[in-house]
């Protein structure tokens, strides 16, 4: 876990990585995603149709890997004395595997910058998603997030 007692701390860390618990990315939960967005082209919700496609399964959207990193990263740095942490976007976005239902992943972070602004301590994560049995990761992005400094 990255840790902090303070945001003004986290320049000191850059380097410093952590890794997540595994998840499970269920048919189910590919199928919520699919309602939730209105995509239910085949390859995520169509079992048969999939087995004889290109991945020989369904695979999850490659957007419901992306919102999975929130609850990916969960925990894995923890900065104290903040009012608030703000998502402040998302940079270089890479899709590199598809992610097969039923299959397990698991985010590994490094913070590779932290930049203290007038609003408080913006902070860029390297983010890798990992497939369980798999040499090639899911998705690479760099995550930014805004510590606002408890008063």
């Amino acid at each position: 876990m990255i840790r902090a007692e303070r945001p003004e701390e986290l320049s000191r860390l850059i380097g410093t990585t952590a890794v997540g618990e595994w998840l499970e990315v269920s048919q189910d939960r590919i199928d919520a995603f699919a309602d939730v967005t209105e995509d239910h082209q085949w390859i995520h919700v169509d079992a048969e149709r999939a087995a004889d496609g290109p991945f020989g399964t369904t695979v999850a959207h490659g957007l419901l890997t992306l919102s999975l990193v929130p609850r990916l990263i969960q925990g894995l740095i923890d900065v104290q004395n903040v009012a608030a942490v703000v998502n402040y976007g998302v940079d270089g976005v890479r899709f590199l595997s598809p992610v097969p239902s039923a299959s397990h992943m698991r985010a590994s972070t490094e913070l590779i910058e932290a930049v203290e602004t007038d609003r408080g301590v913006r902070a860029r994560l390297k983010v890798t998603v990992e497939l369980d049995g798999s040499d090639r990761p899911a998705l690479v992005a760099e995550t930014i997030h805004l510590f606002v400094p408890a008063p």
